[in-house]
């Protein structure tokens, strides 16, 4: 019986473990495939900064990446460099880079302090304030940051949740611009 005990208490700390992990920002998931379902629309956005607003139906024919991020979030911050790269080095060849600026705490809620966020880490491609998460939920995400590649056809093909796996997710937007 204390053996059995045992190994439960080890597989609930286990757990609570990986999950402390995913909750702090820690990669949860390497990059894997996507789900292959049409993206979700861009709904319940607050404001758009950056750019009027989007749908995913105006994006057809792009290679879309979105970004789920926070302005305090400091594995946001450690992505945020990548991802201004690839928005620079792709854009003209199709990728579309959306931000979705989802609060983890109330004051980043403040889109004055999202704009300034913007401003000072020289974020140029659009942001979409998804203050009551409503985008957050569409997507059935649950991590900060998290990046989700849609092909041309709006098809979400590949995500990557917490940071890390820079050239394999560099390699996904290569893969889905050379698509005819």
């Amino acid at each position: 019986m204390l053996a059995r005990f045992k190994a439960l208490a080890a597989a609930a700390v286990a757990v609570a473990i990986a999950a402390a992990v995913a909750t702090a920002g820690g990669t949860a998931t390497a990059g894997q495939a996507g789900n292959g379902k049409t993206a979700p629309e861009f709904t319940g956005i607050d404001n758009w900064i950056n750019s009027p607003p989007l749908t995913q139906q105006q994006l057809r024919g792009k290679v879309v990446l979105v970004d789920f991020w926070t302005y305090s979030c400091i594995n946001c911050i450690h992505t945020l460099p990548y991802v201004k790269t690839w928005y620079q080095k792709y854009k003209d060849q199709g990728l579309v880079v959306v931000g979705v600026h989802t609060p983890e705490y109330p004051f980043e809620r403040s889109t004055d302090n999202v704009k300034t966020a913007i401003k000072r880490f020289g974020i140029e491609y659009p942001v979409a304030q998804d203050n009551e998460y409503a985008t957050w939920n569409a997507y059935s995400n649950q991590y900060w940051p998290a990046f989700y590649l849609i092909d041309k056809e709006g098809r979400v093909v590949y995500t990557h949740y917490g940071e890390g796996e820079y050239a394999q997710t560099e390699q996904q937007i290569r893969n889905l611009l050379a698509q005819k």
